[in-house]
């Protein structure tokens, strides 16, 4: 039996889902994507990943605002019911799409609305799970695809895969590991839908955490923490936002750094610098220090530590931090 798939996605998590739907041979009458948002230096309009894939394949696309009928666009809303009316979907796969769905979307196909999430649920419902469980220093993490219910990502479970979280995982490297695999995990159940194999399973009670969104604030570092945790937010904070400190009043961003276990404090402050050398700058913490190897100033590149330091002068004694450490 052949299952047409309205879709809705928008970033680069979202394209992988419908690149997979399409390779799989699914018939995709209608994609639904977010408005073009300015980008780049120019901040010219720029189409979201899913869009572009979506025109390079023919597809039809619809970029509403909203999708709340009673809404502050509830022209938008309509055209956007019609649209879906019209494509007749049997079923709508939702990756990252950005709007809540009202419960006329969730209505609208026969066999619902399944979501694909890039956690363990009920672990990391919400916004950002993949920079959360990082940061939280989780051992593992997964895909889990839902039945969608009008509740925030509480819906029964239809599949799931669990992938382990490395010692040195970033959320751009983990999150393009979870896109493969949601694009695959989908396919699956699609293909299980079809064949009325599907066993939802309702999330249990226990365990649920929320991924609250990515604030920028949440760059700066706080150098009173100890060297583990801030290790891990270096790691959960690339690519966005990055996390940042001060030095001599520049905002530097720090992309790779590692815990100095070797190294014995005396009297160093926290955020204070108590060695730099070619290996890095190794920092005091809250617990620990923590050596930078990789950072930017501002307009500049990630460069190395030893390279960093050629052009950006840090010596030991020196504190870092301070308030605006999280401007961009």
């Amino acid at each position: 039996m052949s299952i047409r798939v309205a879709f809705a996605g928008t970033p680069e998590f979202a394209a992988k889902a419908l690149q997979a739907l399409l390779d799989a041979g699914f018939d995709v009458p209608l994609v639904l994507t977010q408005p073009d948002r300015p980008a780049g230096r120019g901040m010219k309009l720029q189409a979201s990943p899913v869009k572009q894939l979506a025109q390079s394949h023919g597809l039809a696309v619809a970029q509403p605002r909203s999708l709340r009928l009673d809404g502050k666009y509830p022209d938008d809303a309509a055209a956007a019911q019609q649209a879906l009316q019209a494509a007749r979907p049997d079923v709508m796969v939702v990756a990252a799409y950005g709007l809540i769905l009202p419960a006329w979307v969730l209505a609208l196909p026969r066999l619902g609305c399944l979501n694909i999430h890039a956690s363990l649920l009920p672990r990391w419902r919400g916004a950002a799970p993949i920079h959360r469980a990082i940061e939280a220093g989780d051992a593992e993490t997964g895909v889990t695809i839902m039945q969608m219910d009008a509740g925030l990502d509480t819906g029964d479970m239809l599949l799931a895969e669990r992938v382990p979280i490395g010692a040195r995982a970033t959320t751009a490297r983990l999150h393009d590991e979870l896109a493969a695999l949601g694009g695959r995990l989908i396919v699956q159940a699609l293909h299980q839908a079809g064949a009325g194999t599907l066993a939802p399973v309702p999330q249990p009670a226990e365990g649920v955490t929320y991924a609250h969104k990515i604030d920028k604030h949440e760059a700066a570092i706080d150098w009173a923490q100890p060297a583990a945790v801030i290790e891990r937010r270096v790691r959960a904070f690339d690519p966005f936002p990055g996390a940042s400190t001060q030095a001599s009043g520049t905002v530097i961003k720090i992309w790779n750094s590692e815990i100095d276990s070797a190294l014995r404090l005396s009297n160093a402050g926290c955020g204070q610098i108590v060695s730099v050398n070619d290996a890095g700058v190794t920092v005091a913490c809250g617990g620990g220090a923590l050596r930078l190897t990789e950072l930017q100033r501002p307009g500049g590149k990630r460069l190395p530590a030893r390279e960093f330091l050629a052009g950006f002068a840090l010596a030991p004694g020196q504190m870092l931090g301070g308030r605006g450490a999280s401007a961009t």
